[in-house]
């Protein structure tokens, strides 16, 4: 297949890239110097010259602190940016991924979201995300929406890159223990994602790595496997206050990869054994 991949030098554009190598695929990676997706007459030429069979579109405005002084930028990226692709996909007769966030909920659930659960962002970030859903959607039959939460690989900063430079510095850490969810390695979503992009299974996808745990329990881990010995201060929310509000809780159900047949990602703790192995 044809694809498309925006967001290439990115943390999980970059994955994305060795996944569609590894399995054959032609691929066209572009990051916003060779691309600029908020213009839509340089995406339409882009998407027209090409004619791609897929879009795995991975590019997007990800500072959620910043989004919250400078939600039109994140909505020019995010929401008008995902447009531009989503209608030059169907002039060329493209299927699109878009990868979206857990931060379309609010939080307030007590179980993993399910798919097709109401979205309430609780900040700018998670409404423009969303918004790029929605029009992805309304432009787009053929569309895949890869919703995916605490991201972490070996080509960008994340927080376990983060945790480990400030163990090494400190020996000692606070990190907030009342939020809850699932970490996501981009070597296993970039798996994921091709696998995804395949079939024509389209649709809405909750896609993290397997298992749940609070950034304090992450932090803990970090360091247990990095073998440092970190002391680790469990914090609230409230002691760490951010520009934007993070949901409480993030749990996204995997059920409907299940359902449909597709591979569902390992446990959070091989993942993050795979992923230090991979950054020595």
């Amino acid at each position: 297949m044809k694809v498309v991949v925006t967001g290439a030098a990115g943390q999980l554009g970059q994955d994305v890239l060795k996944e569609l190598q590894r399995k054959s695929h032609e691929s066209f990676g572009v990051d916003r110097s060779q691309l600029d997706i908020t213009s839509e007459e340089g995406v339409q030429a882009y998407i027209e010259n090409i004619k791609p069979d897929v879009i795995l579109h991975c590019a997007a405005y990800t500072n959620v602190d910043a989004a919250e002084t400078d939600e039109e930028t994140a909505y020019l990226v995010n929401a008008e940016g995902t447009e531009y692709l989503a209608k030059a996909a169907k002039r060329v007769g493209a299927s699109m991924l878009y990868v979206s966030t857990d931060y379309v909920f609010d939080g307030s659930a007590t179980e993993p979201y399910e798919v097709e659960e109401p979205t309430k962002p609780i900040g700018a970030y998670g409404r423009t995300k969303l918004a790029g859903e929605q029009l992805l959607q309304k432009h787009l039959e053929a569309f895949f929406v890869v919703r995916t939460a605490w991201v972490f690989g070996v080509h960008g900063n994340n927080f376990v890159k983060t945790m480990i430079r400030l163990g090494k510095d400190r020996g000692e850490v606070g990190v907030v223990h009342d939020q809850v969810g699932s970490p996501t390695y981009t070597v296993d979503l970039a798996r994921f994602m091709v696998e995804l992009m395949e079939t024509d299974k389209y649709g809405i996808y909750h896609v993290t790595n397997n298992g749940i745990c609070s950034w304090y329990e992450f932090a803990v881990e970090i360091f247990k496997q990095a073998g440092l010995g970190v002391k680790v201060n469990p914090l609230t929310t409230d002691q760490f206050p951010r520009p934007a509000a993070r949901p409480k809780y993030s749990v996204l159900s995997k059920k409907k990869i299940i359902e449909q047949g597709l591979t569902p990602l390992r446990d959070w703790k091989e993942a993050l054994s795979a992923y230090l192995e991979e950054s020595k």
